[in-house]
């Protein structure tokens, strides 16, 4: 079973979910999950990173760790933590998800194939191109760069509203 570690938010009274989206890299090419195979999924015929929701009692990097495992069968040996995006009333019961977001560049282990999607090495030069959510083009281009950033991405019906994003 499954525990999902959230966060009270008190301004909607909701939980906030807390999540990790990971970016593995090798040369010129970024690891993408294109998201095909899971019923109801709020991503569906998008390409992202990968990770998800914390377990109980997981910091961000050890969320990070199983999340990588679970979904592409590589070992994280090195991350670099890229930011924090808030994405506030995001899914379909209008909760805020915080995620954290990791570079990886060193891995062992080989892909397996993911239950949620097809895992893909794409040209970094052709991430833009993808069916991405529409705030994804805003900070992906940092994920490359020894810069980090913090974000919030408001969306409605699944279309980008408005954004902050802060390069520090």
């Amino acid at each position: 079973m499954k525990v999902i570690n959230t966060m009270q938010n008190s301004a909607h009274n909701l939980p906030r979910i807390l999540a990790t989206l990971i970016y593995v890299t090798e040369g010129d090419r970024t690891l993408m999950l294109f998201r095909n195979k899971k019923v109801g999924d709020l991503h569906t015929q998008k390409y992202n990173g990968v990770g998800g929701k914390f377990e109980l009692n997981e910091s961000p990097l050890d969320c990070a760790k199983r999340e990588l495992k679970e979904e592409t069968g590589l070992t994280l040996e090195r991350a670099v933590f890229k930011g924090h995006l808030l994405f506030p009333k995001f899914d379909k019961e209008k909760r805020d998800w915080l995620v954290f977001v990791y570079r990886v560049d060193k891995f062992s282990g080989e892909l397996i194939d993911c239950n949620e999607g097809q895992l893909q090495w794409i040209d970094n030069n052709k991430l833009l191109q993808l069916p991405l959510w529409d705030g994804d083009i805003h900070f992906l281009p940092f994920i490359h760069q020894d810069l980090s950033f913090d974000g919030v991405f408001f969306y409605e019906d699944g279309h980008l509203k408005n954004h902050r994003l802060s390069i520090l």
